[in-house]
């Protein structure tokens, strides 16, 4: 009996999108089984080197074996964004049946595929291979280097596997590979040409008590990837008690001063007149004047409203444990629907706002939305896409994949965004300022070189960034190392403590720019904030160049590529908490005063 895992073709996935989206990953609570005797296959995936995650190529590009005719598996939505390229591989496993030394092939090498497999070896690749959605991985080959004055450089090739396969009545629980049970095929003396080589395997099935339920938990716990969650506690605790003295430290003052200022806003006309000279209420009349280039800005509020709910959904469906972390590209296939299914969210609230704020083209903003995330993000995929086919890599997406994110784009994202941008103008009510702004702007006066926006920027970025620095390692680590990520739950708190100091640091700065009677908060309170995603992006510099030991123009492409992606997005969402804390804060202090 098979899982409930409805899949389609290349072919019925340019006619079919919507069911492919679907539907290609219903499994949570069923499973394969697998009678006596019954073939348990093994799909082929990918190589590449141990230190580029992201540059991986098809397993078959190596001289390796292989079936005449190489059939590929059918893969849903997330394995393909993820680089997958499973196919039917020689190996003959049967459920329950142990293996010793079976030949898989013998192969006969010419000079070019012998230089191939040594190339692979010294730039440590390593395999990975599909048993019952688990992945199996392992090194090719091994390298030896001895000496320095006489120095030896010897290159192994692993030409015989091992696989342990852990079962629980019917069902796989747990599967690796080893490569020691037989010495490696040496690559540095070797006869020929032709070099003949012979691969074997051999299988060994292993009863365990570990359930079905709790597959997941023993697949973390023996990576072939390494871990370090202790270290991961320690720094998130000393992470969090220092934010929530900063917190703790800017509600307190700004509560003090702006009491203060209440205090003294509020007096009666006779004891005012040596108060009236100074301060935020001085501008009173120019504080709601609307920012310039509105339809931008409502367009960055509303595109920045959707990815935090984006970012929230992605990490209450993990911390459900509503989908299977295990398999190949869950968490993308994930944030592909969201975005699509969101794409409302952005046209509401721009749309909204446009309306408060008396705009009245329509299509501009719900265009100005639509393409403020999508346009950059497929001008940066165009070139890592491109470089990657230039490279072979399995991170070049096929064209039929392609075309499948234009068909959801075009059918779902871009039509939700203009409902959702025609329900905001109709949903919307006015501004409601609290004070009537004058016609005519008031003089800004020059202020300190320390309250200037670039200052403001520089502050609102890095208090935010050092919320977040220790935990963006691990996040990095993951993402483009071989970290095993598993404390989502501590993602979240770490996600909602950004989200607080962001808010706090922007009423902050709002308060003290309104104090040097500089009214032009609007654009002031996205950027401030907005700029973490700057701080971001030099964090990812330094990683990549001092704790990564990535290198080459493929991995380099993606890394920047991406990673520019991820600080536009930071940038869009912090923007948005920060604007919107600015506003109620304004609100307030501004309803809070006595005016003529």
């Amino acid at each position: 009996m098979v899982s409930v895992v409805v899949v389609v073709n290349d072919k019925m996935r340019l006619f079919l999108p919507l069911i492919s989206l679907f539907f290609s990953k219903i499994s949570f609570a069923t499973s394969n089984t697998y009678a006596n005797g019954s073939k348990v296959e093994v799909y082929v995936n990918k190589v590449g080197p141990f230190f580029n995650p992201h540059e991986t190529y098809h397993y078959y590009k190596l001289p390796v074996c292989r079936p005449e005719k190489i059939q590929h598996k059918s893969l849903t939505l997330g394995e393909v964004l993820d680089g997958d390229q499973m196919a039917v591989s020689l190996y003959d496993i049967k459920f329950g049946e142990n293996a010793k030394d079976v030949e898989l092939c013998k192969l006969s090498l010419n000079d070019q595929e012998i230089d191939q497999l040594r190339d692979a070896i010294e730039d440590l690749y390593y395999f990975e291979f599909v048993i019952d959605d688990i992945p199996v991985r392992g090194f090719v080959g091994r390298l030896e280097e001895a000496g320095f004055v006489l120095h030896s450089h010897k290159v192994y090739l692993w030409t015989h596997l091992l696989f342990n396969i852990e079962y629980n009545g019917d069902k796989i629980i747990y599967a690796n590979v080893s490569v020691k049970e037989k010495v490696p095929f040496s690559l540095t003396e070797i006869d020929g040409p032709p070099y003949n080589i012979r691969y074997t395997y051999s299988v060994n099935w292993i009863p365990t008590e570990v359930k079905y339920a709790d597959r997941a938990k023993r697949m973390s716990d023996s990576s072939f990837f390494p871990n370090s969650l202790e270290i991961h506690w320690l720094s998130i605790i000393n992470s969090m008690i220092l934010v929530f003295i900063l917190i703790a430290c800017v509600v307190v003052i700004l509560t003090r001063v702006v009491k203060n200022d209440f205090t003294r806003y509020n007096l009666t006309m006779d004891d005012m007149e040596e108060e009236e000279g100074k301060g935020w209420k001085m501008i009173h009349g120019d504080v709601f004047r609307f920012p310039p280039y509105t339809s931008l800005f409502c367009a960055i509020l509303g595109v920045g409203t959707q990815f935090l709910v984006i970012v929230v959904g992605i990490l209450l469906v993990v911390l459900f444990n509503l989908i299977n972390l295990n398999r190949h590209g869950t968490i993308t296939m994930v944030s592909v629907l969201l975005y699509a299914f969101t794409s409302w969210i952005a046209g509401f609230v721009s749309a909204s706002m446009y309306k408060k704020m008396g705009g009245d083209d329509w299509v501009l903003i719900v265009n100005l939305t639509s393409g403020l995330f999508t346009v950059p993000f497929v001008m940066i995929w165009s070139i890592v896409n491109s470089v990657a086919w230039f490279y072979g890599s399995t991170q070049a997406l096929p064209f039929q994949t392609v075309l499948l994110l234009v068909t959801l784009w075009a059918a779902l994202g871009y039509p939700l965004a203009v409902i959702g941008g025609l329900a905001g103008k109709s949903c919307s009510c006015s501004f409601d300022a609290p004070i009537r702004t004058k016609n005519i702007p008031r003089e800004i006066p020059e202020v300190a070189w320390y309250r200037s926006g670039s200052v403001h920027c520089v502050i609102g970025g890095f208090l935010p960034f050092s919320a977040i620095s220790v935990e963006l390692y691990y996040v990095f680590a993951t993402l483009w190392g071989r970290e095993q990520y598993t404390l989502y739950g501590i993602l979240f708190i770490v996600f909602a403590i950004l989200l607080s100091v962001t808010a706090c640091i922007s009423v902050a700065l709002t308060y003290f720019q309104l104090s040097s009677e500089d009214y032009r908060w609007w654009w002031r309170s996205v950027f401030s904030a907005g700029s973490t995603g700057v701080f971001v992006l030099i964090y990812a510099m330094f990683y990549y160049f001092k704790r990564s030991s990535m290198s080459g123009t493929l991995q380099m492409v993606e890394f920047f590529g991406y990673t520019l992606l991820a600080c536009y997005i930071f940038f869009l969402m912090l923007g948005t908490v920060s604007f919107f804390s600015a506003l109620k804060f304004v609100r307030y202090i501004y309803d809070s005063i006595k005016l003529d």
